[in-house]
């Protein structure tokens, strides 16, 4: 057994949110289960576009992110995590 690999449904559950004005990855989170983020996936998308985000693009995903938020601009960098 490999200490190192880990069971994807272990995972909790997130809204990954990736936007391009500004290029941006957030993570929403965690869930109990994927209908949990569904429903809430609305509401930070609206969120996200009343911040003037464009171009925004959402999915839910088992993971375990370890940065909730990810600038993909070169001019600034900013990493957000919990």
């Amino acid at each position: 057994m490999n200490l190192f690999q880990s069971n994807q449904s272990e995972f909790a559950w997130w809204v990954e949110i990736n936007t391009a004005v500004p290029r941006c990855t957030y993570y929403f989170g965690p869930f109990d289960n994927e209908k949990e983020a569904q429903l809430s996936r609305s509401g930070y998308v609206e969120d996200l576009y009343q911040e003037e985000a464009r171009d925004i693009i959402a999915v839910i995903k088992q993971c375990q992110p370890h940065i909730l938020t990810i600038s993909h601009d070169k001019a600034k960098v900013e990493i957000s995590s919990f």
